[in-house]
């Protein structure tokens, strides 16, 4: 077995139940950033108009727009969460660690920025280790599927 087989495998069954709410939560929160972004994409545009290379300002907004809104729901519906979560991993990694953490915490003109991206952050993570848990659709299709080889 391959050690993402295992890790899966141990995540699966150690998972606390409180974590299915915690990732509807999470899901939706990342589709909301999603759609708030296209709503101020000049904001996000300039947020990341500090790399200097052609185009990648403008590139990089409209990946992070497309990626929340195409896994924000995946998340919420446990639909691939892993997948979802590891797309969603280098813009939040991004948003701590290039965006928010020069900015400081607990700072109020942004909105606690910083302290929200980390419990993004850190939820996607949690859901790349325990998976989307008992109440998602990757649960109902892996029941179905041993079902199907039983």
């Amino acid at each position: 077995m391959s050690v993402i087989t295992d890790v899966e495998r141990w995540g699966n069954d150690h998972r606390p139940g409180f974590l299915d709410i915690f990732r509807i939560a999470l899901g939706v929160f990342i589709t909301y950033k999603g759609l708030q972004f296209i709503t101020h994409l000049s904001d996000l545009q300039n947020t990341t108009a500090g790399i200097n290379i052609w185009f990648a300002g403008a590139t990089l907004a409209h990946y992070v727009i497309f990626a929340h809104i195409l896994a924000g729901p995946m998340i919420a519906f446990g639909l691939y969460t892993r997948i979802a979560c590891l797309i969603q991993l280098p813009i939040l990694i991004g948003a701590v660690f290039l965006v928010n953490y020069p900015k400081g915490f607990l700072f109020l003109g942004n909105h606690m920025e910083l302290e929200v991206s980390l419990i993004v952050l850190i939820g996607l993570i949690v859901f790349m280790i325990f998976g989307a848990g008992r109440f998602s659709i990757d649960a109902k299709r892996r029941r179905e599927e041993m079902e199907a080889t039983h």
